[in-house]
């Protein structure tokens, strides 16, 4: 462990508490030692890692009034850390105001069967394709249910979460649709229902045949590479038959009521957009070789419970749900697809009768600190006496962390500014 990382871990002991970083620091290393890692998951340990340590450098501000001192180091930028996801949250949500419509909006959950979960932790390449088509058959099922019940086009966004409150993997994407459509020669707005929008049993149906039609073409391609669980999908026999199981079963959409109005539809998008597979604050203790966290037990009526599992199995858990890199979580289609969105909106509520959107473009440039002020804190002061504080660089230590025993292919150069 790098003396930044035992300083940071010692600090968080002493506090009596423990964060992902802490079990990374404590554990990875033997964890590294026996196994493989995929370069995007070695990449995103390492990067919590070292995550506002002075391995990514960082400033040190001090106040000449009061003598007041503090470092401030940089942080990982990685999606999947939970040190890093408050600010981009923030500013999504900012840009996603600029683009409600004035209509309800109802919220579906895709899920797929857990059968499904060998065939795409099994490789980074089934993962890429798996759930790109989890997207694709929920985004294809709506829109045909929305060109069926409205003759037009409807709009929405997806968000992909690969967890369950106990990080197994429970694959699902959340999508956030307004209530209604526009008229395939764009004349009118046809508006859609204040409580009922599509039927979940149509929905599940349709959405079962998009995504196994889709595995089936994938197998046919040979894209997909086959788990020793599943061989019977290496010959046409057995995977004519678990099609066909696949197909029978029972698959989940869930529909939640509507969203009360816009203010809460935005509050909930900032909750799930940036969300990880655990947050800091479940985290209890990573003593003694294993994690102890908290967790809602939805099976039991949403009671909160606590769950202990050694290191090992919990750094699994957690790494399992670690994307490719450039793969995207979250995808807009219909009326809200990015290509002339903008225009698309404001011809929406010009048939709705809304008035336009007034978009601050100076949002986009904001820094930390101009996020904190608008929340009434102000970081550039003195939090001691309330005089401006002055600031140097602190520059980042190249390194390279790896374990010369690891696998080869877990061996991945790291610098700190690499985190993409």
């Amino acid at each position: 462990m790098s003396s930044a990382a035992q300083q940071g871990a010692a600090a968080t002991a002493a506090s009596g508490g423990c964060e992902l970083a802490d079990v990374f620091a404590r554990y990875g290393d033997a964890y590294l030692h026996e196994r493989r890692l995929r370069p995007a998951r070695y990449k995103a340990m390492m990067a919590i890692r070292a995550c506002r340590t002075a391995l990514l450098g960082g400033h040190r501000e001090w106040c000449d009034s009061c003598g007041f001192e503090r470092y401030l180091y940089h942080s990982c930028r990685n999606r999947h850390c939970p040190k890093c996801q408050t600010a981009e949250t923030v500013a999504w949500v900012e840009a996603r105001q600029n683009e409600l419509l004035p209509v309800p909006h109802f919220h579906n959950v895709f899920t797929l069967p857990h059968e499904f979960n060998p065939l795409i932790l099994f490789s980074e390449r089934n993962q890429r394709a798996l759930l790109k088509l989890l997207f694709d058959a929920a985004a294809q099922t709506l829109l045909q249910f929305g060109r069926q019940t409205f003759g037009g086009k409807i709009g929405f966004l997806l968000v992909l979460h690969t967890w369950d409150q106990q990080l197994r993997a429970h694959f699902h994407v959340h999508a956030l649709i307004p209530s209604g459509a526009l008229s395939a020669d764009g004349s009118q707005w046809i508006a859609g229902g204040r409580q009922f929008l599509f039927p979940v049993r149509g929905l599940s149906k349709m959405f079962r045949g998009q995504y196994v039609d889709g595995v089936a073409r994938l197998l046919e391609r040979n894209e997909l590479d086959i788990p020793p669980q599943l061989t019977a999908l290496g010959d046409p026999a057995g995977r004519r038959r678990l099609l066909r199981a696949w197909r029978r079963k029972s698959w989940v959409v869930y529909s939640k009521a509507p969203f009360a109005g816009p203010r809460k539809l935005v509050d909930y998008l900032g909750r799930y957009t940036h969300r990880v597979a655990i947050s800091n604050e479940r985290l209890l203790s990573c003593d003694d070789g294993e994690v102890t966290f908290t967790y809602r037990d939805r099976s039991d009526g949403d009671r909160r419970k606590t769950a202990r599992l050694p290191a090992e199995k919990f750094l699994s858990r957690f790494l399992q749900h670690v994307l490719p890199d450039r793969f995207m979580r979250i995808r807009h289609y219909g009326l809200l697809a990015n290509r002339d969105k903008q225009q698309r909106l404001a011809h929406c509520r010009e048939l709705l009768g809304a008035a336009a959107v007034a978009v601050d473009e100076s949002s986009k440039s904001r820094t930390t600190a101009d996020w904190m002020l608008s929340l009434g804190i102000d970081i550039t002061r003195c939090p001691c006496c309330g005089d401006v504080l002055h600031r140097e660089t602190i520059r980042p230590k190249p390194t390279r962390i790896a374990v010369s025993a690891a696998p080869s292919s877990a061996v991945v150069s790291f610098t700190p500014w690499d985190t993409s």
